[in-house]
């Protein structure tokens, strides 16, 4: 009875070694560079009403970062962030989530 769990031990590890050594090593995968285009008319949301909170995070998942609201008051909600190391100020019309302008201030 020794023999025969010492033998299953032996056949089991004999394996995971060619097991091991029969798996082709696991390659990375390059990265590639995203870029998201975001111009006048671009829509955010798919057509549907954004509050001012879910602007910023739209244009934060569109590459912009360090986006203030500048104002959030009525249809429009302007923002200014920086994307590709100029600043932008974009505006965003809260029915539709629909960019309706978009101008570099500076770099």
């Amino acid at each position: 009875m020794i023999e025969n769990s010492m033998i299953r031990r032996m056949f089991a590890s004999v394996a995971v070694v060619l097991g091991l050594l029969l798996t082709p090593a696991i390659m990375p995968v390059p990265a590639k560079a995203v870029t998201v285009n975001i111009n006048i008319g671009s829509n955010l949301n798919s057509g549907r009403r954004i509050s001012c909170a879910q602007g910023e995070r739209l244009l934060r998942y569109r590459g912009f970062r360090d986006i203030r609201r500048i104002d959030c008051r009525g249809r429009y909600f302007a923002y200014r962030g920086w994307r590709g190391g100029s600043r932008f100020e974009i505006t965003v019309r809260s029915s539709d989530g629909r960019v309706v302008n978009m101008r570099r201030i500076r770099r």
